[in-house]
């Protein structure tokens, strides 16, 4: 069986991207990282990509000043290398309706908080300080045209803890996403998500580890 062909998209550091790496070289993950996209040209991810072999594409702000340029180029380089997952690994953009529309129900998203609580924005782990929640954490969704608010795949708690500030929140919140986003790449390569609606059924739960239940 031919492995599953994911397209990554990313806008930093790409330890995301690198977590989905990591765990294909120890064959935890039956897939391949087919092209890595970004929209910034001094994304350091870029260099991971091309550490491990990964061609890469940009289509950096400055060269292509609308989004939907942008978009229409990153799509054009995933069409090309036969993407059949799209991952956005910190991809700092909203997807228009061409790339949506190009993978319908095949875009997943890692995002650090327990959705649908404090999405829409870039600072999550500020915003649930700020708030005084007492746990937070990240999610994988399904990507749709309402900005984090797509069928919610896996989730991980993190609690907060009282001499927490933003950095460290979120470096404990970043640890749980390196575990689940390939968790969940895996779960779509073996074909055990099933959406009905707004929910996601993982087919044979009963397999997954018990802090993924």
């Amino acid at each position: 069986m031919s492995l599953l062909r994911v397209g990554v998209l990313i806008s930093g550091r790409g330890s995301n991207l690198q977590a989905i790496l990591d765990a294909i070289a120890r064959g935890e993950l039956a897939a391949g990282v087919a092209v890595v996209g970004s929209n910034r040209a001094d994304a350091a991810g870029l260099e991971r990509a091309r550490r491990a072999g990964v061609p890469t594409v940009v289509a950096d702000r400055a060269e292509f000043p609308m989004r939907a340029e942008r978009q229409a180029r990153l799509l054009e380089a995933l069409d090309a290398h036969d993407v059949e997952l799209l991952v956005l690994a910190g991809f700092d953009e909203i997807l228009g309706p061409a790339l949506l529309g190009r993978f319908p129900g095949r875009v997943l998203n890692i995002h650090p908080s327990l959705l649908p609580a404090f999405g829409g924005g870039m600072h999550a782990a500020r915003d649930a300080l700020a708030y005084g929640v007492k746990v937070s954490g990240c999610t994988v969704h399904f990507v749709t045209a309402d900005v984090d608010q797509g069928p919610i795949v896996l989730q991980a708690a993190v609690p907060v803890e009282e001499a927490d500030d933003e950095l460290a929140l979120a470096a404990r919140i970043l640890e749980q996403e390196h575990r689940l986003l390939p968790h969940a790449v895996q779960l779509f390569a073996e074909g055990r998500l099933a959406l009905e609606g707004r929910r996601v059924r993982i087919l044979d739960a009963a397999a997954l580890p018990a802090a993924l239940g």
